[in-house]
């Protein structure tokens, strides 16, 4: 008995070397991504704590809270910033609804044709969205104007700066991505459940009532939660559609760092806005599952209560005692739909699409309807050193992004396709924290920890500011990619003698070049639309193009500014058409 265990000794010690040897190697791939996000942004946020309960002195103190909390102006910031974003999530979530479902029932390649549309908007800069709001809003705008002439205000009045402004302006900048949050739980949902409805007796009204609308409800408050914890963080759009009475709480950050010097406060505030996006990644995590990001199946929470479902089922029935025969109600209810979709999508381009001939005016005002045609302002935007330069670095700093997070996202999803299922929901849920973490909160935590390793100012500093903004898109386009790849080609390259450098080379990284290219330029975009770090990495003196922006649009509206945005226009357009051409080609359309 003692030789058989001597004999099968080395064998046990050989096997578990073995098996921590292919351990190791399936996590190895994720830990420049893992120490990355650590020393980026793990190590930030917790300098966010710690410095929010700081006193001047460096000793711990809850003075900051107090201050915060006891000073009436502040509690009103509050409590405005949680009123806007409560709005914008609940406004976003309803009039995205109908969106969400209608594309939900369309084939992939009809459904990808309207998402272009709702993606367009959804990638343009928030300065660039913001600016066209300003035209048409402004006193001499288009719907000003409009709604002058129906007598709906009167000559004296506008519609920005207002609170009714700043809410036209979140909620454009947030519909599409509650629509994209919402799409994914819709899509899971077999109709077959609601055929089955109809034929033990419900009507159409009382079948979506009752079983599609509970199945859907994890989307809808998924949707919710990433709107509203967004919002939280906004400045640009309350600080240029807004009165003062509109202050949020990301304004009170900027204004703490840049004019007060008060850091300690600006980490109080943070902390405020991060302790937020704890509870709602929390939430969103046992609702619908942090891997449903990615196109993974959602989790089905949708037990509504037994009085829920018979308010329901009673207001179904009602109304179906209205609708006509099935046919026709179908028939019907889809044109309503139809109809709605396009008038939402009116809203969501229109905005952005008003910049262009503004940009071709001859007069040196910004006015409505443009006096055409003139290159003036472009070639002022072309010629002028500064927004060369700014154009310069956007572009490289962009580009160094979106290569830097393509590379470390590939290892993070690669790691993620090997790991132990019990590791993919933890990984996952790190490498997708930025994404909803709010950007003023990285943007301060950056900035601490940059002010003491010198990279403040340095286009260094930007790029690891913007990859850390990115990873979780790359990550999330990836792993959506991954999820669909066929392993057995590659298990039969390495059958074959391939080597894992080998398979990369001619399998894994030629049949992912769509996904691979997809996440660049998503990454990519979110470099070069980024505002919120460039306001406190940049260090005011090397500004990136939204920065110049920023910095112009708050002295004057000009036609030099419709032309910059123009421009970034055109950018995202043509990002969106190829990252869209990549899509369609890797899915065979």
């Amino acid at each position: 008995m003692t030789n058989r265990a001597a004999v099968l000794q080395p064998s046990l010690q050989a096997s578990n070397t073995t098996k921590q040897w292919k351990w190791l190697r399936a996590w190895l791939p994720a830990l420049p991504a893992i120490v990355f996000l650590g020393v980026f942004f793990l190590l930030p946020v917790l300098q966010i704590l710690q410095g929010g309960f700081m006193s001047a002195d460096d000793e711990f103190s809850v003075k900051q809270f107090a201050r915060l909390f006891e000073t009436p102006v502040y509690v009103k910031v509050l409590w405005t910033t949680f009123g806007i974003s409560v709005l914008t999530a609940v406004f976003s979530v309803v009039f995205g609804y109908p969106i969400a479902l209608l594309l939900s029932s369309f084939n992939e390649r009809r459904r990808n044709r309207w998402l272009l549309w709702i993606m367009l908007p959804f990638w343009t800069s928030y300065l660039v969205k913001t600016y066209a709001w300003m035209l048409l809003l402004s006193r001499s705008g288009v719907l000003t104007s409009v709604a002058e002439g129906l007598g709906l205000i009167d000559g004296n009045a506008s519609l920005m700066p207002s609170l009714s402004g700043v809410l036209v302006g979140m909620v454009h900048a947030m519909l599409p991505l509650a629509v994209l949050t919402m799409l994914p739980i819709m899509q899971g949902i077999s109709r077959q459940l609601g055929q089955a409805a109809e034929t033990l007796g419900a009507g159409r009204a009382t079948g979506f009532l009752t079983v599609f609308l509970p199945l859907s409800m994890p989307g809808v408050a998924a949707a919710g939660l990433l709107v509203f914890i967004t919002s939280l963080g906004f400045f640009i759009v309350p600080a240029l559609l807004g009165t003062p009475r509109e202050t949020m709480i990301a304004q009170l950050v900027i204004s703490s760092v840049l004019e007060l010097f008060d850091l300690k406060f600006a980490g109080a505030l943070s902390t405020v806005l991060l302790l937020c996006s704890i509870v709602v990644f929390y939430v969103y995590d046992r609702m619908v599952g942090l891997t449903s990001l990615a196109g993974a199946e959602a989790k089905r929470r949708a037990k509504g209560s037994g009085i829920t479902l018979k308010i329901l089922l009673y207001i179904g029935q009602r109304l179906d005692r209205f609708l006509p025969l099935q046919t026709s109600a179908a028939a019907s209810s889809h044109k309503v739909l139809n109809g709605y979709t396009w008038l939402v999508l009116l809203f969501l381009v229109l905005p952005v699409i008003i910049v262009v001939p503004i940009a071709f005016t001859k007069n040196a005002v910004v006015a409505f309807p443009p006096e055409l045609f003139s290159l003036r302002w472009f070639k002022e935007f072309f010629n002028s050193s500064v927004w060369q330069a700014a154009v310069i670095r956007s572009f490289g700093i962009g580009l160094t992004t979106a290569f830097l997070a393509v590379v470390l996202g590939f290892g993070a999803t690669f790691a993620l396709t090997k790991l132990p299922s019990r590791w993919t929901k933890l990984l996952f849920g790190i490498f997708v924290a930025p994404l909803i973490v709010p950007r003023i909160v990285i943007a301060i935590g950056l900035l601490y920890l940059f002010a003491s390793t010198g990279l403040v100012g340095t286009d260094l500093g930007m790029v690891i500011g913007h990859t850390v903004l990115a990873l979780p898109y790359a990550v999330v386009t990836l792993s959506a990619g991954l999820r669909l790849f066929d392993w057995r080609l590659d298990d039969a390259a390495r059958i074959l003698g391939a080597s894992i450098t080998a398979r990369l080379r001619t399998v894994i990284l030629p049949l992912l070049a769509g996904s691979l290219a997809s996440a660049f330029l998503f990454a990519f975009i979110v470099s070069f639309d980024d505002l919120t770090i460039a306001i406190f990495v940049s260090g005011g003196i090397n500004t990136t193009l939204p920065k110049q922006m920023w910095d112009d649009i708050q002295l004057a509206v000009t036609p030099t500014l419709a032309a910059v945005s123009t421009v970034l226009l055109i950018v995202v357009t043509v990002v969106i058409s190829i990252s869209s051409y990549f899509k369609n080609r890797r899915s065979g359309l």
